[in-house]
């Protein structure tokens, strides 16, 4: 039995984590008055948190922040350690992020890393006068230099909650929209942050060793604190805040919370979290987020056709509908499409403009890289004639990435340079990978995520689609060509549009009413 490797979800939690560290906002802000009340108000601080998934611990976070000389500004520095159980493995993965604020808590510069098992990616950027953002992204011995023109200056994502309390609104009912830029998956976005009730809060303030040598509570305080709700692209974070914007605790999707702490109690949690079994399904990542099928398919690749009936969310800005998939109500049809009766229609390269944003080189995606270029043509120089062949090609490369990489969980930002240096991981690398090569190819790729079938159970999963007259479904992580008809697609595009799965995580219900094909023949 191939292994399979399901690591959508991986990238899923990292933009549901690393989001609260890692989130750069923008709105309108009134820059003199937050300037004077930051500068009245705002102490230099340092917060530790413990993270844990359900009852158990997988990490810890620090977030500090610090005035600059000559009343400069602030500086913002966030640190994260994941320890995250997946399929009986623990990927262990370490983000950090370095912001410069301005008085007015503006975003000047900032930069992010994250460190795992497969290496360092690593994003930079700098904010000009005239509002564009100049992004540096360095992974692997690969360089890409990125601008964005903002309409409004930046502020950091744990200044949120700072900036809502100097500004004022801390007033339960209160609503704010914000667009956001996140330089995990490079884009932008809309927040909206919702002051939702005031209480007061139990804090752990001191912590002492008890006589089993055990750090424990020393002391707890009472702090007033207001809660908010952070929403974007699907992901919504609630946070308990102090008056000054501090975070006490917070929690996001699929189990995940943050709890203010001290730093020897975040750090004995972390160490106890590393002895707790990793085999429970409520310990697994990936398991956990699994959709259960009411059909136990004995070889999913042998249907043609599949029907689905998919309830518990709205549907509405999933890309359900098109190519081999066909949405009626809440039914929807995928079609596997017939290989051998595939015609292409062209040459490669591909020539046209329309579809222009399949071959060009993106964030994470450097096919105009000279590795990249070098490799995907190694793959296709055994035949002459295979060059200018689009299914050819598409095929030589499933089965090319699919015996190149080993099958690994990743837990880190896929990008394809780091891929093809490290020659591992999920299904994310296989994606980013073959979309790589084959728009060095001039055969047009794009990245679709959904999920698949395997084992009694939909998992998030990722695979290319190629076009050859059509956009056909291919997969790379399974050595398909084309994908079976359980891969059912939601979202067409990178990181910034995956983020969207993330709504259907706890809330997706999938029934598989049949054989489409058999059915109709009947």
């Amino acid at each position: 039995m191939r292994k399979r490797v399901f690591g959508t979800t991986i990238v899923l939690i990292w933009m549901g984590m690393v989001g609260w560290k890692a989130r750069d906002e923008y709105f309108q802000p009134e820059l003199a008055r937050l300037a004077e009340a930051a500068a009245l108000s705002l102490a230099p601080g340092i917060n530790f948190y413990s993270l844990t998934m359900g009852e158990r611990t997988i990490g810890q976070a620090m977030s500090r922040l610090d005035t600059l000389p000559d009343d400069a500004g602030f500086e913002l520095e966030d640190f994260m350690n994941l320890e995250l159980p997946a399929l009986g493995q623990t990927g262990v993965a370490v983000a950090r992020t370095r912001v410069r604020l301005s008085p007015a808590l503006v975003m000047e510069e900032f930069s992010f890393t994250l460190d795992s098992e497969v290496g360092r990616f690593e994003a930079a950027g700098e904010l000009l006068p005239d509002t564009t953002l100049e992004v540096r992204i360095l992974s692997a011995g690969s360089e890409q230099n990125l601008s964005f023109r903002l309409p409004q200056p930046p502020v950091v994502s744990n200044v949120v909650p700072i900036r809502v309390a100097m500004g004022g609104a801390l007033e339960v009912g209160e609503t704010v929209r914000l667009p956001v830029f996140d330089p995990t998956s490079l884009s932008t976005r809309d927040v909206e942050v919702e002051i939702l009730e005031q209480d007061t809060l139990f804090v752990t303030d001191s912590a002492a060793v008890n006589e089993r040598g055990r750090w424990e509570p020393a002391r707890t305080d009472t702090v007033p604190a207001w809660k908010i709700a952070e929403s974007f692209g699907g992901i919504r974070v609630e946070s308990w805040i102090d008056e000054d914007g501090r975070i006490l605790q917070a929690s996001s999707a699929m189990g995940f919370t943050m709890q203010k702490t001290e730093y020897e109690l975040a750090r004995q949690a972390q160490e106890d979290g590393r002895l707790a079994s990793a085999s429970a399904l409520d310990d697994d990542v990936i398991l956990s987020t699994a959709v259960r099928s009411n059909v136990d398919f004995a070889d999913v690749e042998q249907h043609d056709e599949l029907r689905f009936r998919l309830s518990g969310v709205d549907l509405t800005g999933f890309q359900l509908d098109g190519g081999r998939q066909t949405l009626r109500g809440d039914t929807l049809i995928v079609r596997r499409e017939a290989w051998e009766s595939i015609e292409a229609g062209y040459r490669l390269p591909y020539a046209f403009m329309d579809l222009r944003e399949a071959l060009e080189p993106e964030p994470l995606i450097q096919s105009d890289d000279e590795r990249i270029v070098r490799r995907a043509r190694q793959i296709t120089a055994a035949r002459a004639q295979w060059a200018q062949e689009p299914k050819v090609v598409a095929r030589q490369l499933t089965t090319s990435v699919y015996a190149m990489l080993e099958k690994s969980i990743t837990f880190s930002v896929p990008n394809a340079v780091q891929v093809l240096e490290t020659m591992q991981g999920d299904c994310n690398e296989h994606t980013v990978l073959y979309v790589a090569m084959a728009r060095a190819l001039g055969l047009p790729a794009r990245t679709a995520v959904g999920l698949v079938y395997v084992n009694g159970a939909f998992f998030y999963h990722a695979w290319p689609e190629v076009w050859l007259g059509e956009w056909v479904a291919v997969d790379p992580t399974f050595g398909q060509y084309p994908a079976d008809a359980s891969h059912i697609r939601f979202v067409i595009g990178g990181l910034a549009q995956q983020v969207e799965i993330v709504r259907l995580i706890g809330n997706l219900d999938i029934e598989v009413l049949g054989d489409a094909a058999a059915e109709e023949e009947q």
